[in-house]
């Protein structure tokens, strides 16, 4: 019980906070507990806009497909190929995770969008978090979003895209080790960023044609992991984690 109401925040919801800690003094167990539902299922309800931004032909469309379980012809899915397809940023939906529109953003560097002019074109401060795709090493253009994201004070994760197609190709080498290999790309990756003043940024090895090898997983789970802090980020609060229905929030309180 502890942890939902320090989780909480005085100065965005005192008046919530108050009422939660008045029913509790006086052994309102069910008010408190309907507060409290009340609270997470408004946080549960925050709507989140995902940019997933790069350079032309890093994988992007393709990515966002993968990330919503979907493949290029399943209806619904992002347009891919060979040439520029994202001429405009569009939001598709997650099915997995309510009120999340994951935006495919149009490529950055191409004579449509000039990195000038890029972050203006595609309303960059709109999206909550973003993810930074790249098919090869992270470039200048790349570089120019992060530092944009930092500024205004979001989150973003950078991945490295097809990286299935390093592995065939380390993989003619003599003596070829997959681990090492891909720890040497996912080092040479972070090393390049934290050298541009990036801080430790997360750096998740991916091929969105396979799912099951490589970081895809743990892409995943850290998203899931992060979701209620950009929930509460989107809303400027402290967030509690949605998964919490009225019993477990009951069996906490009689705790408390």
């Amino acid at each position: 019980m502890n942890t939902i109401l320090e989780n909480i925040d005085d100065t965005e919801l005192p008046a919530l906070k108050r009422e939660i800690k008045e029913a509790l003094k006086n052994n309102s167990l069910t008010t408190a507990a309907f507060k409290i539902q009340e609270y997470l299922e408004e946080i549960n309800n925050v709507e989140l806009n995902i940019a997933v931004t790069g350079e032309t032909g890093s994988g992007k469309s393709t990515f966002v497909n993968a990330f919503r379980g979907m493949k290029y012809n399943d209806e619904g899915a992002a347009p891919t190929g060979v040439v520029e397809t994202t001429i405009e940023a569009k939001a598709y939906p997650h099915p997995k995770y309510p009120n999340m529109n994951v935006w495919d953003l149009p490529g950055i560097g191409t004579a449509n969008f000039k990195p000038e002019e890029y972050l203006q074109k595609v309303e960059f401060d709109r999206f909550d978090f973003f993810i930074i795709v790249s098919s090869e090493r992270f470039r200048a253009n790349d570089i120019t979003l992060a530092k944009e994201i930092q500024k205004m004070k979001k989150k973003f994760y950078f991945v490295r895209s097809k990286i299935d197609n390093d592995m065939k190709a380390e993989g003619r080498k003599v003596m070829f080790d997959q681990d090492k290999t891909l720890e040497t790309i996912r080092q040479y990756c972070i090393k390049g960023l934290e050298d541009q003043g990036l801080g430790s940024p997360k750096v998740f090895l991916i091929s969105s044609f396979d799912l099951g090898h490589y970081d895809f997983n743990d892409f995943e789970e850290t998203i899931e992991k992060e979701l209620p802090d950009h929930k509460s980020s989107s809303r400027s609060c402290e967030s509690a984690s949605g998964a919490v229905n009225s019993d477990q929030i009951l069996r906490q309180i009689r705790c408390y």
